[in-house]
């Protein structure tokens, strides 16, 4: 009886599974609301505005054909078959390469920081929208200036005679919400309201994914779709208002001489590389929790359709606002035509204050913008997670341990940020914006990415891997951009990104102190860098001569994969069935 005792008390604690999508919904939810996000709305519709409308869909295309849908089934692919986080796999597929996964998850560490600052800043507005009187609506506040016009109530006033004025919205923003300072060297005091807000935005994202795909793949459910209804209302209401027609042709009538334009072809290709979230790790994580018979080819056709077609909706969604904004002011649509933080909190909120309800349109469109947002986030730190949880199974993956450690880790990006919510954060947000998540960053690791699948582990194997797990052949095509047309296309956008580099201004007046920018490209070279970083020290510390190390690192270890492993268990099976009659 005390041997029985004692021996139940020396049993380690179990290592759980890993697990899976409870369903193919959940995992098609999930990358869905991953990769259809915040930018879908803001970026993309600007960018087509600006470099030539229609036009630009033909760059766009180009590049989703060569490189995004190729990137995006090339990683699904790879995170089925290995079942492995964004680091673990590379040690599986290619060796040499696993610097990747460490740069990816760096990237999307910068992004966790600053992209759940944008959804403090939308929750800010969210909550203000419940107001009787919206608040950017009027100038009549104590944060307001001399300056201030209010265009709700003087809609025919000339925008034109006035260069010192700003609007209402504008001045809400800067100075009420962001309490803007004279520059990065002015941090002053913490904002507390968005302070709040951003506590309050950790919070929701712990509680989404703490555990695991068990509770990612239920909240999606509603994450993933509910913003589809808030976009199709918003659709519906701006195609409605006076003037919309005029915003929608602006938006999409094309300019064929903008695509001579080198620019107009970096931008198409950095929309696609950020919009399909393909670089980082994110969809190998995601596709890791497939079952190994899953479809992913015809997955990943789809789902870049629905990414691509999201975004093409948003666009009439928001120029057919934009054109009434237009309209209802008399000024050129060009003048109200923002992107980014601009469009979501100055443009947009400023038409809204002009309509009637104004309340209701508010609260739908920064419902949306919150939880188009949200499970672009969650998905990211749960992709961080898994890629460290699949580094250390048999320590982290014991009851309780992933709960504290995502905590710790949610802390970690908490205290981290704080400086991006003071008076003078927003310059510091940039900063991280434009250089830590740099799209030059991203083409990098696309580059070695494909090279070591492709002509590393061997493109012929890949096309194979996805026939034995699917049963389909994919097309040939695949093969060849695997091989040829995106690495090269990566290259060329990574090269043209650094010949094109502009230093980072903030509303093109405030320039950046030189030991800003120093910082800046420190946090760009620090991803870029643990590709080649980490290959020199597997090859540095392994063992035999170099040559026999480098072969090694460059060689698969497929012994242990899910496929490999029922291989091997068939053909056992064989064996043993031919047994008796080879005896004889």
């Amino acid at each position: 009886m005390l041997n029985e005792k004692c021996t139940q008390e020396e049993v380690p604690p179990e290592v759980e599974e890993r697990g899976h999508w409870g369903s193919k919904v959940e995992f098609l939810l999930a990358v869905a609301g991953n990769v259809v996000g915040i930018g879908n709305v803001w970026r993309f519709p600007y960018l087509c505005y600006k470099n030539g409308g229609g036009a630009f869909l033909v760059p766009y295309l180009v590049f989703a054909v060569t490189c995004g849908i190729p990137l995006f089934l090339l990683e699904t692919t790879m995170g089925q078959y290995t079942q492995e986080g964004a680091i673990t796999c590379w040690r599986k597929l290619c060796p040499i390469a696993e610097g990747i996964g460490f740069g990816g998850q760096l990237i999307l560490l910068y992004t966790c920081m600053t992209y759940i600052i944008i959804l403090s800043w939308a929750l800010l507005y969210l909550v203000f929208s419940f107001s009787s009187q919206l608040p950017w609506a009027s100038c009549d506040n104590y944060w307001n200036t001399e300056d201030c016009v209010d265009f709700s109530t003087n809609s025919t006033f000339n925008w034109t005679n006035g260069t010192n004025l700003t609007s209402a919205a504008t001045e809400f923003w800067e100075r009420r919400v962001l309490a803007i300072s004279r520059g990065i060297e002015d941090l002053g005091s913490i904002r507390w309201e968005v302070l709040l807000c951003l506590i309050g935005m950790w919070i929701i994202c712990y509680f989404c994914i703490w555990k695991g795909v068990k509770s990612t793949g239920k909240v999606v459910y509603f994450t993933a779709t509910f913003p589809y209804v808030m976009l199709i209302i918003l659709l519906i209401r701006g195609l409605s208002l006076p003037g919309a027609l005029e915003g929608v042709i602006f938006y999409l009538l094309p300019d064929p001489s903008r695509l001579t334009d080198p620019q107009v072809w970096m931008e198409a290709g950095a929309q696609i590389f950020f919009s399909y979230s393909v670089g980082v790790g994110s969809l190998i994580v995601l596709g890791s929790y497939n079952k190994q018979n899953n479809n992913c080819y015809r997955d990943c056709l789809w789902l870049c359709l629905l990414n691509s077609g999201t975004s093409v909706v948003a666009g009439f969604a928001v120029f057919s606002v934009l054109g009434f904004m237009s309209h209802e002011q008399g000024i050129p649509i060009t003048e109200v035509a923002e992107s980014g933080p601009g469009l979501a909190f100055i443009a947009y909120p400023q038409a809204v204050a002009m309509m009637p309800l104004p309340q209701l349109w508010s609260i739908c469109f920064f419902a949306m913008l919150i939880l188009l947002g949200l499970d672009t986030q969650f998905v990211a730190m749960e992709v961080v997670m898994t890629s460290i949880i699949d580094m250390f199974p048999r320590v982290m993956r014991r009851a309780g341990r992933r709960e504290s450690f995502l905590l710790f880790f949610c802390l970690i990006c908490f205290f981290s940020q704080l400086v991006m919510i003071t008076e003078g954060g927003m310059f510091v947000f940039q900063l991280f914006d434009y250089y830590a998540c740099n799209g030059a960053c991203i083409l990098f690791l696309c580059v070695f990415e494909t090279l070591s699948m492709g002509w590393v582990f061997g493109a012929d194997r890949l096309y194979g891997i996805i026939k034995d797990m699917t049963g389909v052949r994919a097309n040939s095509f695949f093969k060849i951009c695997w091989l040829y047309l995106t690495p090269l296309v990566s290259l060329g956008s990574f090269i043209c990104s650094l010949v094109e580099y502009q230093p980072l201004t903030f509303n093109r007046w405030y320039i950046y102190p030189s030991w800003a920018y120093v910082l800046g490209w420190a946090l760009a070279l620090s991803s870029i860098l643990l590709v080649p970083g980490r290959a020199l020290y597997k090859l540095a510390t392994g063992s035999g001569t170099p040559r026999q190390r480098f072969q090694y690192l460059c060689h698969p270890a497929l012994d242990d994969s899910p496929i490999q492993m029922r291989g091997t268990e068939l053909q056992n099976m064989g064996v043993d069935l031919l047994q008796p009659f080879m005896a004889n």
